[in-house]
């Protein structure tokens, strides 16, 4: 049974426009609320209540941090410092490693930090395929992982972000009010990011570009999906977006707006009009960076989305406590007074999205399925042990949903439909046309139906 845990939290995101006269100065618009998916973190210290309640229950607490690019400025200025003071204040230890971009130093960094002991690990996939490898190790050492800010598409991980379908809706509406028509340029992060290759362009859609694009109002100068950026690489943004002005003088069209998702990647673009001399369309970003901020102050970037991340790291290495704790995902919550309540006035699990799931033990065992694994499993056969039959069981508190191949020959689909006749209100999701393993390939037609559930839960 294919799980993914999901927790959410509400967060603060501000959103800065470039000022509409001179360009001279920055004038922020109204916060605008950006809800997390699954978080917990802030910018000073835990409070003493939350760090005593947590420090009782985390001693000789381990927690290893995995980081794809520590220079990401982010990462140094918001999310390490309050993970790692999350961590310690209540009585565990704080390690970290960085991967520097690079998939094999991060199967490395994950293993070394197994070797040192840690008992969770937090960690940001520089790719959500690559790294499954050290999940899989983690799970079969019994060893928690929180999947941070970055989908890990595993059953065991915890899912911890912001709602970055919200903030690609923040960034798109902007840029869109401003140029309601004209030629757009669509500059994406890293494609082994679902925050680039589906959340945030999930946003810029729900603002209305879709809509436009269908309708001529908005032209696409790299379309239909734009281009990608390799490692969210300001240098690879830079050079990318500099091919895309040459192409668009050529054909003799102008850039009237350009929607970057992140701050590197929009210092890119800023390179590259900078050095083809072309002006400053209006831009788009997030993070809060400082030179993305200087940029919005003179014009050369419209508008910045800043997410608080330290209420995210605070988040992570609150979750990272409990876990190592021994406590479910299912039954993680924030510790009182460790999030400011106007920032997160929800947190906690909110959901379960379950892949394929031998769901009803007892049918599973008497079809046999997997050549008796369910008797395996259990040690006897599944009538002796009703009390572990998730069909048998109390329904959950929380929503479920269920993902299910309706071609899936390793368990059928009646599998989850039997589960969602037994629990009122389970959401079962039948994917035409999908296999059993199609719902954990992020290549497969169904992985979009995998991606769209989990999304759906986190914001309820």
């Amino acid at each position: 049974m294919m799980n993914r845990k999901v927790a959410a939290l509400i967060a603060t995101a501000a959103v800065v426009f470039a000022a509409c006269s001179s360009g001279a100065s920055a004038t922020p618009a109204a916060s605008t609320a950006a809800s997390v998916e699954p978080s917990m973190a802030a910018s000073a210290a835990p409070s003493a209540s939350a760090a005593a309640s947590a420090s009782a229950a985390a001693s000789g607490c381990v927690v290893g941090v995995s980081w794809n690019n520590y220079q990401q400025p982010r990462w140094a200025a918001h999310d390490q410092p309050n993970i790692k003071a999350t961590v310690e204040a209540g009585g565990g230890t704080y390690i970290d490693a960085d991967a520097n971009l690079s998939n094999e130093q991060q199967l490395t960094d994950i293993n070394t930090l197994i070797s040192k002991g840690a008992k969770v690990l937090i960690i940001l996939a520089q790719d959500a395929k690559a790294v499954l490898p050290a999940i899989k190790t983690a799970a079969d050492a019994g060893i928690p992982v929180i999947a941070y800010d970055r989908l890990i598409e595993d059953p065991s991980t915890l899912y911890v972000t912001f709602d970055n379908v919200l903030v690609g809706q923040a960034q798109a509406a902007a840029v869109l009010n401003k140029v309601p028509k004209g030629n757009y340029v669509l500059i994406k992060g890293d494609p082994g990011d679902a925050n680039a290759s589906t959340f945030l362009p999930q946003g810029w859609d729900k603002a209305g570009l879709a809509a436009k694009v269908a309708s001529g109002d908005i032209k696409l100068l790299n379309g239909p999906t734009g281009t990608f950026t390799d490692a969210w690489k300001t240098e690879k943004a830079q050079s990318n977006m500099e091919a895309i002005i040459d192409k668009a003088n050529a054909d003799g069209k102008k850039i009237d707006a350009i929607l970057a998702e992140n701050d590197s990647t929009a210092l890119g673009v800023v390179g590259a009009l900078t050095a083809k001399s072309y002006g400053f369309p209006p831009l788009s970003g997030q993070d809060g960076d400082t030179a993305n901020l200087n940029n919005v102050a003179l014009g050369k970037q419209y508008v910045d989305v800043w997410k608080n991340a330290n209420e995210l790291g605070k988040a992570a290495g609150a979750a990272a406590l409990q876990l190592c704790n021994g406590t479910k995902m299912a039954d993680l919550k924030l510790p009182s007074g460790l999030i400011d309540p106007s920032v997160a006035p929800a947190a906690g699990l909110v959901a379960t999205v379950a892949l394929a799931p031998v769901a009803d033990l007892a049918g599973a065992d008497r079809e046999r399925l997997g050549d008796g694994a369910v008797e395996a499993f259990l040690g006897g056969p599944a009538s002796s042990r009703p009390e572990l039959d998730p069909t048998r069981m109390v329904s959950s508190a929380h929503p479920v949903t269920l993902v299910h191949g309706a071609d899936d020959a390793v368990v059928p689909l009646h599998q989850s439909e039997t589960y969602a006749a037994a629990h009122r209100g389970t959401v079962l999701d039948a994917v035409p046309g999908a296999g059993h393993f199609d719902l954990i390939d992020p290549t497969s037609p169904a992985w979009p139906e995998v991606l769209a559930a989990i999304h759906a839960v986190a914001n309820r």
